[in-house]
């Protein structure tokens, strides 16, 4: 009876074990690698990548250094001489890195892709932060504050990354933009505009604001993603956790769904029609159904302030920067996880 009541508690044990194995197996990103990242304190901002050389940049902003990776996750070496790295742009003709830098007074650097020696400086508005390139003209656009505003205003400076030249800049209502996203033709740019709490939507041929939609109910707007085949503009709030996807025709918005917490980052993976949205403990995986619907996938384990996110069609690949800022037995790590199909 004993052996029996053993073998029963044993079955029941790999049932359950099987179950979760199951479960594991059937989430939209599986986990193949993990490098920690010991002697890390503090958060990360954003990743860069350079697919023919094979090369992922992580900008350490706490650290104040970049570091670089191969696609499997594995460790290269670490760029130092910043003060608070924020976005990375690789250009893949000129094997040169474009760094945008905020500590203290706001600067962007250029850094050779061959030695990682930073080359030249910028010098720009303080609070430089995030970043979006217009591969049409090849400009890179750079979010910072203003110069003497109080918040009331901030720039988006405008750099030609052929000459590495401050071009001209835009200036915005509130005191930030988290994120940016700009279409395809490069004419348009869409803006999350922090302090207003609105998406402001920009002509960059005359370098004005067009419109500007509110985000109702919700506060803290950061990630950003297009979806142009469909008219469709996606954010992420922080207060409360929430994707909205919005009509680019009517500047309406169409749904809302509850996301991870202390999200920051959003892609829209246009092949299987599916949003990940990298937070804290947790992504979120959400499917286009249709324009308007947009249903809960699943939340993938990734670990404590795993905010950091970059999603990689060309391998579908979903890099992850844990940065357990603030919790003492945290494991600072970089995670590569593979799209399932």
């Amino acid at each position: 009876m004993f052996a029996k009541r053993l073998l029963a508690i044993g079955v029941l044990l790999f049932l359950g074990l099987a179950v979760k194995l199951g479960a594991q197996e059937k989430l939209p990103l599986k986990l193949v690698a993990t490098t920690p990242l010991p002697g890390f304190t503090g958060d990360f901002d954003h990743f860069g990548i350079d697919l023919k050389g094979k090369r992922l940049f992580l900008a350490a902003e706490d650290h104040k250094t970049v570091e670089v990776f191969d696609l499997d996750g594995k460790w290269l070496t670490s760029i130092s001489g910043f003060g608070q790295p924020h976005a990375i742009r690789y250009l893949p003709e000129q094997n040169d890195l474009i760094v945008t830098d905020g500590d203290g007074f706001g600067m962007v650097e250029l850094v050779s892709g061959e030695n990682y020696k930073i080359m030249s400086t910028i010098k720009l508005p303080p609070g430089v932060d995030g970043a979006v390139f217009n591969p049409v003209n090849q400009y890179y656009y750079v979010e910072s504050g203003g110069d003497e505003t109080k918040g009331q205003s901030h720039k988006i400076n405008i750099i030609d990354t052929k000459t590495f030249k401050l071009v001209g800049d835009i200036t915005l209502p509130g005191n930030h933009s988290e994120a940016m996203a700009i279409t395809r033709d490069g004419k348009r740019m869409y803006v999350n505009l922090s302090g207003p709490k609105e998406v402001g939507v920009v002509d960059l041929a005359s370098g004005r604001l067009v419109a500007r939609w509110p985000i109702t109910g919700a506060e803290v707007p950061n990630g950003m993603a297009l979806d142009e085949m469909n008219h469709r503009l996606f954010i992420a709030t922080r207060t409360p956790p929430t994707f909205f996807a919005f009509d680019t025709d009517t500047g309406k918005i169409v749904a809302k769904v509850p996301i991870s917490g202390f999200n920051d980052d959003l892609w829209f993976d246009s092949t299987r029609k599916h949003i990940y949205l990298s937070g804290s403990e947790t992504t979120t995986v959400l499917s286009q159904t249709g324009p308007d619907t947009y249903v809960h996938v699943a939340e993938v384990p990734t670990g404590y302030r795993a905010k950091t996110s970059l999603y990689v069609p060309q391998l579908s690949r979903f890099y992850v920067a844990v940065s357990g800022k603030g919790k003492a037995d945290a494991q600072l790590a970089v995670k590569v996880y593979d799209v399932q199909p």
